[in-house]
C-alpha cells in the first residue's frame, strides 16, 4: 500500500537534517523573542523539525513553544528533546494549533518550501492565531526566486519581499522589519497592530 508523504520531502532528508543542522539563526531568534515578546509566552513554531537548536534555545529562555511538523521523525526527536512541550505532527498549513492563540509564531527555514497558494493559507492562518500586539517572525528570501531544495529535491520559491509584505497587509499584519542572521538568511518580523 502506497502511502501520501504529507511532508513534503522531510521525512526521508530527516536523518540528515537532524545531523547536519547548525546554529545559524539562533541568536537572531532568541533576541527576537527577548526583545519582543513577554516572558514565558506561548510561541508557535511552524516547522519545527527536531526542536534543536531554535526551540530548545526559547524553552532554556523561559518561553513556551508548540511545535508543528509534517515529518514523523522529526515529531519523534522533538517530543525526546522537549518532552514539556506541545508538539503534532501534521502539515504546517494545517494544523490544529490554529484553533488557539499565540503572543508569538516562528516558521524558520519553511515557508519558502510551500508552493505560492500554501504560503499565502498559511501567512493567513497566522495573522488568525495572533493575539493583538504578536510577533510573526519567519525565514525567506528578499528577492522572488526559485530553486530546488538541496535536502529533499523539491521546488523552493520565495514571493518576494513586496509580496510578503502585501500580503501580510491583507490579513492585518504589518511588516515591521527585516533583518539578516549571521549565515546571510532573511528574516521577516511582522506584527499584528492593537
Amino acid at each position: 500500500m502506497m502511502t501520501t508523504d504529507h511532508s513534503a520531502g522531510w521525512e526521508a532528508a530527516s536523518a540528515q537534517f537532524m545531523a547536519i543542522r547548525s546554529p545559524i539563526g539562533v541568536t537572531l531568534v532568541r533576541s527576537w523573542a527577548k526583545d519582543r515578546l513577554p516572558r514565558s509566552a506561548a510561541i508557535l513554531d511552524i516547522g519545527c523539525g527536531s526542536g534543536v537548536p531554535i526551540a530548545q534555545s526559547l524553552v532554556n529562555d523561559g518561553f513556551s513553544v508548540w511545535g508543528v511538523d509534517a515529518s514523523p521523525s522529526l515529531i519523534a526527536a522533538y517530543r525526546l528533546n522537549l518532552p514539556a512541550m506541545p508538539a503534532t505532527c501534521e502539515p504546517a498549513q494545517d494544523s490544529s494549533f490554529f484553533h488557539r492563540n499565540f503572543v508569538g509564531v516562528i516558521s524558520i527555514g519553511l515557508i519558502f518550501l510551500l508552493g505560492e497558494e500554501d504560503q499565502r493559507r498559511l501567512l493567513t492562518s497566522v495573522a488568525h492565531v495572533l493575539e493583538p500586539g504578536g510577533r510573526f517572525l519567519f525565514s525567506a528570501p528578499r528577492e522572488v526566486c526559485r530553486w530546488t531544495d538541496t535536502l529533499t529535491d523539491r521546488a523552493s520559491m520565495s514571493l518576494g519581499a513586496d509580496a510578503y509584505a502585501a500580503h501580510l497587509n491583507n490579513v492585518g499584519l504589518r511588516l515591521d522589519d527585516c533583518r539578516s542572521d549571521e549565515g546571510g538568511n532573511n528574516y521577516y518580523d511582522a506584527v499584528k497592530p492593537i
